[in-house]
């Protein structure tokens, strides 16, 4: 693997490799790395014939400073993960060698609907960093093929639109979300969590679950009320539980068969924030 600090470096080594006729598939990161990112590794070697991953924790995507402070970083752990898994690349950079300009005066995207809802409601401010960051990184890297986690549902329909805006000729991949045994959506926000909060977050799994099972049985407010209850009996303090449409996240509130649906739930247990979302319909997959 070979490992770039500078974006310069980077842009003419990639340059020779696409000259070459590889495509590069990219996984962008904020490190503290498990088996979820490992996979998004996997996927895009099995894609692309170069694997690019980037480690940089973005500053202008926390609309709370100390949930920035707070951010895990495990870089050496990260390379030797990266490594064992056959990444061909690591991106490294600074913050300086992301925003030459500073923080400040930053571009605005049109997210639209995307930006006012759920994620977007809680964290305002949030999808516009995360456009910021992943547009200098596709630039830099320009890959054929993006990969990111079903885990951050909306944060990769905002990717999405923004490849979108800017036409951007990528292939964009989701991958399933990858859970522990307890059904956790594997995250690096849960090495955050003391053993007591661990086992209060599988909640938001088996909440998940119950309105997948009670989707066709009973009212949307009634099952997302229980949902919510067996969050707040394990500790949980809720941003939001919602059923929403799979394609474009407009809130559901009643069944209509057919209609492809995804539940997602945001809360905290104690001071970390943790997301998850879960496919309700069997025959809906987000491309």
């Amino acid at each position: 693997m070979i490992l770039f600090k500078k974006a310069a470096e980077l842009i003419t080594y990639l340059q020779t490799q696409k000259n070459d006729g590889a495509e590069i598939g990219f996984v962008p990161t904020m490190g503290a790395l498990h088996n979820g990112h490992l996979s998004l590794i996997n996927a895009s070697k099995k894609t692309a014939a170069l694997t690019v991953c980037s480690i940089f924790v973005n500053p202008t995507q926390f609309n709370d400073p100390k949930d920035f402070q707070k951010y895990p970083v495990t870089i050496e752990k990260d390379i030797y993960l990266l490594e064992k898994n056959g990444a061909d690349v690591l991106f490294l950079p600074d913050v300086y060698e992301i925003y030459a300009d500073g923080t400040k005066n930053l571009e605005h995207y049109n997210l639209g609907y995307l930006e006012t809802i759920l994620e977007g409601e809680f964290r305002p401010g949030h999808f516009q960093g995360v456009c910021q960051v992943m547009e200098r990184l596709m630039n830099i890297v320009k890959p054929d093929h993006l990969f990111m986690g079903q885990k951050d549902y909306q944060q990769c329909m905002v990717i999405k639109k923004l490849i979108e805006i800017k036409d951007l000729k990528i292939k964009f991949h989701t991958c399933e979300t990858l859970r522990e045994n307890d059904g956790l959506a594997m995250s690096s926000r849960n090495t955050r969590l003391n053993d007591d909060e661990r086992k209060k977050a599988t909640a938001i799994y088996k909440a998940l679950s119950f309105l997948k099972e009670n989707l066709m049985q009973k009212d949307f407010t009634e099952i997302i009320n229980e949902a919510k209850n067996m969050l707040t009996e394990n500790n949980f303090k809720i941003d939001y539980v919602e059923i929403a449409d799979a394609d474009n996240l407009e809130i559901i509130h009643h069944y209509n068969k057919g209609k492809k649906l995804v539940a997602l739930i945001a809360a905290f247990q104690n001071e970390t924030r943790l997301i998850d979302n879960m496919i309700l319909t069997n025959e809906h997959n987000l491309k």
